[in-house]
């Protein structure tokens, strides 16, 4: 069992064999610490690829991204918004994501000033269940004509199928830790 398999079982909590809450160390309170050791398996797990960026989504993937880019040496965080921004024009690229939490799409954007052809980005998240928000980002990076060099996760939800998914389109996919179901509210890894 990883450190990450341990934090879940010590302090997350399982609703109705259906959600886990992470909130007091992940997405709402960050223990730093734990973000830190993640950030390191998964500069580990990408060793030798050249990553020129790494994107995520606001809100909860921000912190976990920019941990992750501090470990791979400061490469820039880009991170697609949810809501349209006075600061942000038109020339966008654009994709709608079903969110899993919220049981909606939510119209995600980001500016064409920040994705590039021919750069290769690392799109991080805080969970990955569908792959909605991976698939979303990754339509956002086709777009820009930019590389998707991998997927990385803090806790991904097996049984939703989203790593196969974003594996079918070619990406190799990074989970800390990977639930396969809950059983009794609890996580089996």
């Amino acid at each position: 069992m990883n450190s990450i398999e341990e934090k879940i079982l010590k302090d997350g909590k399982i609703i109705d064999n259906d959600i886990i809450r992470v909130d007091s160390f992940l997405n709402h309170q960050i223990e730093i610490g734990f973000i830190q050791d993640f950030a390191a398996q998964v500069r580990a797990a990408f060793a030798g690829k050249k990553i020129d960026k790494v994107l995520t989504i606001e809100t909860s993937g921000i912190a976990v991204a920019f941990a992750v880019c501090e470990a791979l040496g400061n490469v820039p965080l880009v991170f697609a918004k949810k809501s349209k921004s006075k600061t942000v024009d038109d020339n966008v690229f654009c994709a709608e994501i079903k969110s899993f939490t919220r049981g909606c799409s939510v119209p995600v954007t980001v500016s064409r000033n920040y994705l590039h052809e021919g750069e290769n980005i690392l799109i991080v998240d805080d969970f990955l269940a569908e792959g909605n928000a991976a698939l979303g980002l990754m339509d956002m990076c086709a777009q820009a004509g930019a590389h998707v060099v991998g997927v990385a996760a803090v806790i991904e939800k097996t049984f939703q199928g989203g790593r196969n998914r974003v594996e079918e389109k070619g990406v190799p996919v990074f989970a800390g830790a990977s639930i396969k179901a809950f059983e009794d509210n609890k996580p089996v890894f």
